[in-house]
This record gives C-alpha cells, sequence and structure tokens, in this order.
C-alpha cells in the first residue's frame, strides 16, 4: 500500500524527499514564496504612503502606485530569496555536504542582491555579512524557532491514541 511506504519513516526522512530536493526546485520555491512575502509588505507598506492626488485623465493613480510598490517590494525579495536558495543549493551540490557554510554562502549572495539594488558597494557589503550571519544563526539553531516536542502533528493520526 501507499501509504505504508511513509508509516516507517521518521520525520527527518520525510522530509528529505528526492524529487524536492533539486536545484531547480529550491530556486524556484525559494523565488516564489519571497515575491509572495514581499507583494503582501509591498501592499502593507503601500497603505502607509501618501495617495497621489487624483488627476485629470489619469484612471485609477492610487491602484496603480499600489500596483508598482507591490511589484518592487515583491521582485527583490523574490530575487533575494531564489539567489540564497540557488546559491545555498549549488555549494551544496559542490560540496557534497550540508552545513552551515552553504547557508553562509547563500546570505552572502542574497545580500548582495541589496547592494545592487541600492548601488552601493558599503550597503552590498554590510547586507551580504548581515545575512550571511542571519543565515549561519538560523542553521546553527536547527533551523526552528521552538524546541522539539516529539509530537507529529498530522490532519489524521497514523494511529489512534484513544484505543
Amino acid at each position: 500500500m501507499e501509504s505504508d511506504k511513509y508509516a516507517n519513516m521518521d520525520p527527518d526522512e520525510l522530509r528529505n524527499l528526492g524529487e524536492y530536493d533539486t536545484i531547480a526546485f529550491r530556486t524556484f520555491s525559494g523565488a516564489g514564496s519571497s515575491f509572495l512575502a514581499g507583494t503582501i509588505l509591498g501592499a502593507i507598506t503601500a497603505t502607509w504612503q501618501d495617495v497621489p492626488a487624483v488627476e485629470r485623465n489619469v484612471a485609477l493613480p492610487a491602484l496603480r502606485k499600489t500596483g508598482r510598490i507591490m511589484g518592487n517590494y515583491g521582485l527583490t525579495f523574490g530575487a533575494i530569496g531564489g539567489i540564497f536558495a540557488f546559491t545555498e543549493a549549488v555549494a551544496e551540490s559542490v560540496r557534497g555536504k550540508k552545513d552551515v557554510w552553504n547557508s553562509a554562502l547563500g546570505g552572502a549572495a542574497a545580500g548582495s542582491i541589496l547592494g545592487l539594488r541600492a548601488g552601493k558597494l558599503p550597503v552590498g557589503l554590510g547586507a551580504a555579512a548581515a545575512l550571511a550571519a542571519c543565515a549561519v544563526i538560523v542553521d546553527a539553531g536547527g533551523q526552528t524557532v521552538r524546541t522539539p516536542t516529539g509530537r507529529e502533528y498530522l490532519p489524521y493520526p497514523r494511529t489512534n491514541p484513544d484505543l
């Protein structure tokens, strides 16, 4: 049975299913989720900014400005997430191991995107160092924000604990 295939796997093995660990999948999922997060943040930022004055013969100036801000934030975040995921995956593939150095390289590459966007080398170097440090801290902490309790939270339990 198909469901028995995953019954004896521990959670770490379940997270490492082959087709989800390719460079292309990791890059596109990182870029896509980051684009979505950036677009949402752009919408929030646009609500806090001044709405342009309504001009004659201009349709929906506030909506256009909001869309522009959302697009800018989305593309920036998408580029950062995509470059991070791509660099980390390529470093892991080339080096042949999963460790904090892959994340540090990904963070440095992602931070350089902010430097390119700002057009200033010091901003790029600072952002690269900051994002590399954040990536190393997250990796060193086990990539989680809470301690494991040993419980699995599945939509349907594998066995009924009441029986």
